[in-house]
């Protein structure tokens, strides 16, 4: 029986989600979920100068809105510091590590030194091997024995077995003269304590992988599956920065683009399963496998979000929908629906739904819900009610207050009518849309009856006509 998948995501606090680490986050979601693993949050704080708990909220939040949920408790990187020193002190004692006294000043002057004379920079301490009678009492960082020959070769899921030249490894700092380890470290302590059994990250942190596995042999540890994913560009092929617009989750989230459209858009960046483009969080758990992953950076799409998130406001439960709808309100500082509001959204979402995008979309369809009498036109609105208009309303009125209140009856009074006036149903839609909603683009007039109900389109009509 194999052993279970472990994925984890480990951002640093240093601000809000990004959208590259919202889509490492799902894919190491979605790898774990789909295999009956676990997937842990780890928040690697180490630098305590840059690391804030208003980061980690945003981080949280970000993850909360995105539906990624993690089994147990957000670790802290910055706590397990003692642990983290204990396994270089044991690899210091087993000869696999050393002390290196060697200043900063020492290494500047070695670096420029090479530099100068067109050598490598990669400093190899003199104190690799000295002998610990020659060692003064004075600070030290401990260093790891890198073999010095050789080559370390990473088997990558994504790029393929990348193999690095030993003597391109220098003897890493493992714990820092002070006594605080290096990241690098704590990574790898973290992740083998955490029972981490795949490695999903960007491939930024490729290199890293080969400095890391010194750690892991040395201690004989196994060593995780990695897989380096490629990086996000914007839609010119660069790097995705803030020029192309949106960096955050939390930003997407304020625009009114849904958190399964996001998921959806995000799992599509850079991986993909034959040609589905559209598909559930289900599908994508039992679909998502490392295989899929591409090797070259994949291409930020506004469009494509868009498209996607249309599908799946579309497809969404009226209910959720609503609920996410007023998580949406919240998020953007808007008052949210009262409980008449919400239940006559509920009621109208079936006919609101079809072709928004976003929430701001599907608000502005909702306008008819949302207004109260009496109803204020905008501008285009405003141009339909002329004086001809209004007593054509007036003349309807009496006819839909008689008429039984469903889809059939009404469609067949209003086109009598227009006959009556020997016209289409067509010329009196725009005046009513004014009237029902104050907008020229609204649900179809027939739904905006059902869902208002007798009384109220009576009344909105009576208002227009004047």
């Amino acid at each position: 029986m194999t052993d279970p998948v472990v994925t984890r995501f480990a951002p640093s606090p240093t601000g809000y989600l990004h959208i590259g680490g919202a889509r490492t986050a799902l894919f190491n979601w979605l790898y774990a979920r789909g295999r009956g693993g676990k997937f842990l949050l780890r928040i690697e704080d180490t630098d305590r100068e840059r690391s804030t708990p208003e980061a980690t909220a945003a981080i949280l939040k970000g993850m909360e809105w995105l539906g990624l949920d993690h089994d147990g408790d957000v670790v802290s990187q910055a706590a397990g510091a003692e642990r983290h020193a204990e396994v270089a002190h044991q690899l210091l004692a087993e000869g696999k590590a050393y002390k290196c006294f060697s200043t900063q000043e020492e290494i500047q002057a070695f670096r420029e030194a090479a530099r100068a004379e067109g050598k490598s920079t990669l400093f190899r301490s003199p104190w690799r091997d000295a002998d610990p009678a020659t060692h003064p009492d004075a600070p030290y960082a401990i260093r790891i024995k890198a073999p010095q020959d050789g080559e370390t070769v990473i088997r990558d899921k994504v790029q393929g077995d990348v193999t690095i030249r030993n003597d391109q490894l220098d003897d890493m700092i493992l714990l820092r003269s002070d006594g605080t380890p290096v990241y690098m470290l704590a990574v790898v302590v973290d992740d083998h304590d955490m029972g981490v059994t795949h490695v999903i990250r960007g491939d930024d942190h490729l290199n890293n992988a080969a400095r890391q596995m010194l750690i892991y042999q040395a201690m004989g540890w196994d060593v995780p599956v990695w897989a380096h994913i490629p990086l996000i560009h914007g839609p010119d092929g660069k790097k995705l920065s803030k020029r192309h617009g949106a960096l955050g989750v939390d930003e997407y989230q304020k625009m009114g683009y849904p958190a399964a459209g996001m998921r959806n858009y995000l799992a599509r960046l850079g991986w993909s399963h034959g040609d589905d483009e559209f598909f559930t969080d289900a599908q994508a758990q039992a679909w998502f496998d490392l295989d899929g992953i591409g090797k070259s950076p994949a291409r930020f799409d506004f469009k494509k979000l868009e498209n996607l998130c249309g599908q799946h406001i579309a497809a969404s439960d009226d209910a959720a929908l609503l609920h996410e709808l007023q998580a949406f309100l919240a998020a953007t500082d808007q008052p949210a629906l009262s409980d008449a509001r919400s239940d006559l959204m509920g009621k109208a979402m079936y006919c609101l739904k079809e072709r928004a995008k976003t929430f701001p979309e599907l608000l502005e369809k909702a306008q008819f819900v949302l207004a109260d009498r009496p109803i204020r036109p905008d501008e285009k609105a405003a141009a339909q009610l002329d004086d001809v208009s209004r007593g054509i309303l007036k003349e309807l009125t009496p006819h839909l207050q008689n008429a039984s209140w469903t889809r059939d009856a009404l469609e067949a009074v209003a086109n009598e009518f227009a006959e009556s006036k020997n016209t289409k149903f067509g010329k009196l839609a725009g005046p009513l849309r004014a009237a029902l909603a104050g907008r020229s683009a609204t649900p179809s007039v027939f739904d905006m009856m059902l869902v208002l109900g007798r009384e109220e389109t009576l009344a909105r009509l009576t208002d227009a006509a004047g």
